[in-house]
């Protein structure tokens, strides 16, 4: 990854959106970057507004908020509509497939990720589909490394969860790989 990629998760209160910029910013560090993050969430707890941004480069950072995303990772219709138009050009929205309707704009990357359908079904555990979107985020960005975003899950997660998020990891970095490279088979297709 070279200069500076600002990502934003975003969506509702109680999807583990702060959580997952935690992890990811912990998995950045371990990868040896520089990071700044913050965090925002409406008053509500349960299905408020809630965001986690980073900032991370290989180099200092000279501001530590996101402008313009460079990856956005909506996982509610109303945080798409929200912060879809701020995306920069060439960026990339990796969304929850079950809870965003992406619609086609140009010059940006859009790809849809069954991570709560996925949570539920496979984990047994919907609580996962933020570790498991993370996945993908990692495997079709390489914002992190896989290793490190393990470790971070590991340093993170209490225990009673460790297992279930783990998997979620594991799942959604496939699923990340395999629609990442379909989406460049099509492309190259058309």
């Amino acid at each position: 990854m070279a200069g500076v990629k600002q990502l934003r998760l975003c969506g509702l209160g109680g999807q583990g959106l702060v959580l997952g910029g935690m992890i990811l910013g912990k998995a950045a560090a371990y990868d040896g970057k520089y990071v700044a993050g913050s965090d925002s969430y409406g008053v509500r707890v349960r299905g408020g507004y809630a965001l986690s941004d980073l900032v991370v480069s290989g180099g200092p950072i000279v501001y530590p908020h996101v402008l313009e995303p460079d990856i956005l990772v909506p996982m509610a219709q109303e945080a798409y509509e929200e912060h879809v138009g701020g995306v920069g050009r060439g960026g990339i929205v990796i969304y929850d497939e079950q809870l965003v309707r992406a619609r086609p704009i140009d010059g940006l990357s859009q790809v849809g990720i069954p991570a709560t359908s996925r949570a539920i079904r496979d984990l047994k555990q919907k609580q996962a589909a933020n570790v498991l979107i993370l996945g993908a985020v990692a495997a079709i960005t390489g914002i992190v490394s896989r290793d490190s975003l393990e470790r971070a899950v590991k340093d993170t997660v209490n225990e009673r969860f460790l297992d279930a998020n783990l998997k979620g990891v594991d799942l959604g970095y496939r699923i990340g790989e395999e629609k990442w490279r379909l989406q460049a088979e099509h492309k190259d297709l058309s």
